[in-house]
């Protein structure tokens, strides 16, 4: 039953984190600049924040997903600002003057993941996404008791399946990643630093049509 609960968390862990928003974009570009440590870190952080928003829709916390319900433009107009902001600063960066910080400064990994981690609860609205999931792939219990039990194991099998996609995704990128010369990186830091922008003026403009 247990094994059930937590293959189902990894189909749902993988729903989650495949589409490529600006968190993957973002993954992807620390892959190609920094190694795939980087951009696995930066993958957990989005993994465990996924975990929490998982873990609030699969208790069912109504306080928290009312609130946020009610405060939904707020929360997208927020969520789009910051996403616009990390996309001008990706854009504006050079990445010489990236690569000659990474060298001097060995490890940043914690940082990449937290930056990851809160750019990720930004997005509350994400909740509603595994509330969908959650009622798809989550199955039911008649016992109180049994369904916390069930929806921990559902909670572990999430975080695995966000850990084995960003994992695969920073491997493979980073199989890549010595094919990319100083010019490239130029290009891949503006590409990015454009697809995330769209990305978040989309969000803000969107939260006016809801």
């Amino acid at each position: 039953m247990e094994l059930e609960f937590i293959i189902r968390g990894i189909i749902i862990g993988l729903l989650a984190s495949i589409p490529l928003g600006p968190i993957g974009v973002l993954c992807i570009q620390r892959t190609i600049n920094k190694g795939q440590k980087y951009g696995f870190a930066s993958g957990m952080g989005a993994a465990i924040s996924d975990t929490i928003f998982a873990a609030i829709a699969g208790f069912s916390l109504s306080f928290i997903i009312n609130f946020i319900d009610e405060q939904r433009i707020i929360f997208q107009l927020v969520g789009g600002v910051v996403v616009l902001i990390l996309g001008i600063k990706i854009f504006i960066t050079n990445p010489v003057t990236q690569l000659r910080k990474n060298k001097r400064k060995k490890s940043s990994l914690f940082e990449d993941f937290i930056s990851v981690f809160f750019l990720t609860l930004s997005n509350p609205l994400a909740i509603f996404l595994f509330i969908g999931f959650i009622a798809a792939w989550g199955g039911s219990n008649s016992s109180e008791q049994h369904s916390i039990i069930s929806t921990i194991f559902l909670l572990i099998g999430v975080l695995l399946g966000g850990m084995t996609w960003w994992f695969s995704l920073t491997w493979i990128v980073n199989r890549f990643r010595k094919k990319f010369g100083l010019k490239q990186l130029w290009w891949i830091n503006k590409i990015t630093g454009l697809i995330i922008g769209i990305i978040g003026i989309a969000a803000f403009a969107s939260a006016y049509f809801i």
